[in-house]
């Protein structure tokens, strides 16, 4: 992903997907080469990356773009890395990394994802004045619609990323997030994220849009995309996104959102098998944000939150019950079995018995 900003109150937003594992992805040092000459070219003020695993690129594009984005910052997780990239045309006062606690397996030698220790990066920039909060982050794969068996740890990601967001956003002016979630829009993870955080999707906020056919990121057209991948949505999906908030300070509005589309002019292959994104926001401060009528979105996510437990909880008393340790233990117990799963219910017995004891007061029912 990458951010491009101007002083007065608008900026633009842009993410871009690169993925490169050396050696063994095609015309890997050509498509760094072109990844840099973009970035130098378009002046966005953050961007941010995924799947860069090697170093070697990573300081191939830090010498590149030191003129323009002097600042950087690389992930490391995993074994070979967690491929998350920051470069930004702003000073990067802090940054921190979140492994998530699932992460595929390591006998699946050739998908990789265990290996690369899946995470969420956050940097604290500076922009103009305010204090932007931007995350960047990569979920596991899916592999298989219709047989998704790491379903359970997108899932335990998407949980554990919306918690990230909103332990470390507090006292932000402007949140950002940008990533390759793996997930459909209309998927239960990514309803999650956006009810318990706030932040709203770009392409459904944006009153401009450029690019594939309803906002599609991994689309046939490309070079570089398995296309068992697309099965059985021939036309392409969306699984990148840019999503934002803003704050009481400032609030935030995205006026135009663009994809690439498959080759780049004058080359015979694009940046990466994903397409990249560019979102041009626009940020209002209070006084301006009420005069236009503009709001930071928490309000219109509250009812979605409680249409995404519906998908979890059916039981009428378990509201007596912590409901976000519920749902975590759900999931997560679903994943590293039964005698786990059973363990931490029992650090939640005082919160049971007091659920018990209000089904015994009302009679049962």
């Amino acid at each position: 992903m990458w951010v491009r900003g101007r002083p007065q109150d608008n900026s633009d937003c842009g993410v871009m997907f690169s993925r490169g594992i050396r050696f063994f992805s095609q015309l890997c040092t050509q498509r760094y080469e072109m990844i840099g000459e973009l970035l130098g070219r378009e002046q966005h003020d953050i961007a941010l990356l995924q799947e860069v695993w090697s170093e070697k690129d990573f300081l191939f594009l830090k010498r590149k773009l030191s003129s323009s984005h002097p600042y950087t910052h690389y992930f490391k997780s995993g074994v070979f890395g967690s491929g998350l990239a920051v470069f930004s045309k702003h000073r990067i006062q802090d940054a921190l990394l979140y492994k998530y606690s699932l992460n595929g397996y390591p006998y699946m030698l050739h998908q990789g994802d265990w290996f690369g220790g899946k995470a969420v990066g956050l940097v604290i920039v500076d922009i103009f004045g305010l204090k932007a909060h931007v995350y960047v982050t990569h979920l596991h794969a899916e592999y298989s619609r219709a047989q998704d068996e790491y379903l359970p740890h997108r899932m335990v990601q998407s949980w554990e990323l919306l918690q990230f967001v909103r332990h470390t956003s507090c006292g932000a002016d402007l949140v950002v997030l940008g990533g390759d979630l793996n997930m459909h829009p209309q998927d239960l993870g990514n309803r999650l994220l956006r009810s318990h955080t706030g932040l709203r999707d770009c392409y459904t906020e944006t009153d401009t849009f450029d690019g594939c056919e309803d906002g599609h990121t991994l689309i046939a057209a490309n070079h570089f995309s398995k296309k068992q991948d697309l099965i059985p949505f021939e036309k392409g999906i969306r699984i990148d996104y840019i999503l934002m908030k803003g704050s009481q300070k400032v609030s935030m509005k995205c006026e135009s959102l663009s994809t690439t589309k498959g080759p780049v002019a004058d080359k015979p292959y694009p940046y990466s098998d994903h397409e990249a994104l560019t979102a041009e926001l626009a940020l209002l401060h209070s006084e301006d944000s009420r005069q236009h009528g503009s709001s930071n979105g928490e309000d219109s996510h509250t009812g979605m939150a409680s249409k995404c437990l519906e998908h979890i909880l059916t039981k009428t008393f378990i509201s007596f019950l912590d409901l976000d340790t519920v749902i975590y233990l759900a999931v997560y117990g679903t994943v590293t079995g039964l005698p786990v799963f059973i363990q931490n219910i029992l650090n939640c017995v005082p919160k049971t018995k007091e659920a018990f004891m209000g089904l015994e007061r009302h009679g049962g029912k």
